[in-house]
């Protein structure tokens, strides 16, 4: 096993056989959960830095996606992502750990900090909406909304033009990726409770919060407006990158993220 090939393994959780990858070792723990169209395959660049940084690196893929297998007859369906990484953490009984969630992996991040953040040495979150059903961000989200943007291909909404133009093999590669992602007729999994506004200032772990330029579902102006509910919240906006930040920009991401890391 290497830091650019982590093993896959599957654990038998309530409700689901979960898979995932892990570098092991004894490296402080990092976990990193995917965005709604991906999977656990759609951290390689995250992978190689950060076991090369001495980090034991864990991503799984969610209930119902890529290689996780719902399983009824074992606990109630569906679940939480972050219901489900409590059960991978006593799996694996891993001591604190850092916390990473991009786009709708930010969702389930904030979700399971504000519940179990005693486990949790930090946390970040990217390219996310944080998913609050506040007025405020519901606001945003329809002064932002582009007529017609929900039907394009996801390539389209999730990918920045730059990288789009300079990368047509890598796009066409996370295209067949995500369509094959989510399992056919694999239920979505809501948060273990709501995301609001009242919620987040309960975190009081070590923050950092990355933005995208060219993020067209979670601006930077739209991340602001719940990341302000976290005081302690470093922030960071990546220039000329969409939604898929970690993939787009991925050295000045991980370099970011590194950097935090050393800190905490």
């Amino acid at each position: 096993m290497t830091a650019t090939s982590p093993e896959g393994r599957a654990a038998a959780l309530p409700g689901v056989r979960l898979f995932y990858r892990d570098t092991g070792g004894d490296g402080v723990p990092v976990v990193l959960l995917h965005a709604n169209t991906g999977t656990s395959g759609c951290w390689p660049d995250q992978f190689a830095a950060f076991a090369a940084a001495g980090y034991r690196v864990i991503a799984f893929d969610r209930r119902g996606w890529g290689q996780s297998m719902a399983d009824p007859a074992s606990g109630p369906q569906p679940g939480s992502v972050a219901e489900d990484l409590a059960a991978l953490v006593d799996h694996l009984r891993l001591p604190e750990f850092h916390l990473l969630g991009v786009a709708g992996g930010g969702f389930a991040a904030l979700d399971y900090a504000s519940w179990r953040q005693e486990t949790l040495r930090s946390l970040v979150v990217a390219a996310s909406t944080g998913s609050f059903a506040e007025p405020e961000m519901e606001q945003l989200s329809r002064n932002i909304a582009i007529p017609g943007f929900r039907e394009l291909p996801e390539t389209f909404r999730e990918i920045g033009p730059s990288f789009r133009a300079e990368h047509p093999g890598r796009v066409a590669a996370w295209h067949a990726a995500e369509q094959a992602a989510r399992q056919p007729g694999a239920a979505a999994q809501v948060p273990r409770t709501p995301n609001t506004f009242a919620k987040v200032p309960t975190i009081r772990l070590p923050v950092l919060a990355i933005s995208a330029s060219a993020d067209l579902l979670a601006p930077p102006a739209l991340m602001r407006r719940w990341v302000r509910h976290l005081p302690q919240a470093e922030w960071l906006t990546i220039a000329d990158a969409g939604h898929s930040v970690p993939m787009e920009q991925p050295e000045i991401f991980n370099a970011a993220v590194l950097d935090f890391l050393r800190q905490h």
